[in-house]
């Protein structure tokens, strides 16, 4: 009867020291983790409780302005009006800047007028942009006359400006319709790992596509990204005005269901 009574004690025993210890906190898994943005100095900074997908739009805004047209598609240019496009190679017998802007402005009459156009571009070591509108291009293409050749390359500083209008303008439309970067470029980007950086954060955290126009560079070139972006060389006028017809070619065949 003792040999029992003792084993019980034991037992009761552990089972009290068993209930006094503390469970060990649960590991960290990967979706717990913050996603570090690619560039900290330049782009928007999500932390682990800002859970929303692109735009971003937070359920406490419920009285902002929305667009008139939901899903609209969105064309925002970078234009580049560097130095290096006062040349004249690969012009036809223009300087580039002249060249690129004849096309450009070609172009914005192709697009429907339901279809929302604005632009970033740098020149002069100088920023211009024209923010997301609808309707005729006639203010566009009075703006981009205006441009002339000057300055460095950012392109890096050129699509953090773009990404954040088109996310702007996402909110507007919550997050329905088309987005698109069309970037008309003939120089290498002042910072090209930031920008290989910006392109690849903007493709992961949004439904923006990137298409870019290589005016006179060939391919090798850090917005020619195989598997992410759309990247068309050109070496003279007609083929810059075929990348640019080819720009609304691929909205056509883009399915809102992949996002």
């Amino acid at each position: 009867m003792k040999k029992y009574l003792l084993m019980i004690l034991l037992l009761l025993n552990a089972v009290l020291s068993g209930c006094g210890e503390e469970s060990p906190p649960p590991s960290q898994t990967a979706s717990s983790q913050v996603r570090q943005n690619p560039n900290a100095g330049g782009q928007p900074a999500q932390s682990a409780s800002q859970k929303q997908p692109w735009p971003f739009i937070k359920e406490e805004s419920g009285g902002r302005e929305l667009a008139a047209n939901l899903t609209a598609k969105n064309y925002l240019l970078v234009f580049d009006g560097s130095g290096s496009m006062s040349g004249s190679e690969c012009a036809a017998g223009k300087t580039k800047i002249e060249a690129a802007k004849a096309a450009v402005a070609e172009w914005s009459k192709t697009l429907p007028e339901n279809a929302n156009l604005g632009m970033v571009a740098f020149y002069q070591s100088k920023w211009a942009s024209l923010p997301l509108t609808g309707g005729k291009k006639d203010k566009f293409i009075r703006f981009i006359k205006e441009l002339n050749a000057g300055g460095t390359t950012p392109l890096t500083e050129a699509f953090e400006k773009a990404y954040k209008e088109l996310t702007r303008q996402g909110q507007s439309q919550l997050g329905y319709g088309e987005y698109t970067i069309v970037s008309v470029t003939d120089g290498y980007a002042n910072d090209p790992d930031s920008l290989s950086q910006w392109v690849r954060y903007i493709l992961s955290d949004s439904p923006i596509m990137i298409y870019t126009i290589g005016f006179c560079i060939g391919k090798d070139h850090s917005l020619n990204q195989p598997g992410y972006t759309v990247y068309k060389a050109a070496d003279n006028p007609d083929e810059l005005r075929q990348g640019l017809r080819e720009v609304l070619a691929e909205s056509e065949t883009f399915d809102e269901s992949d996002f």
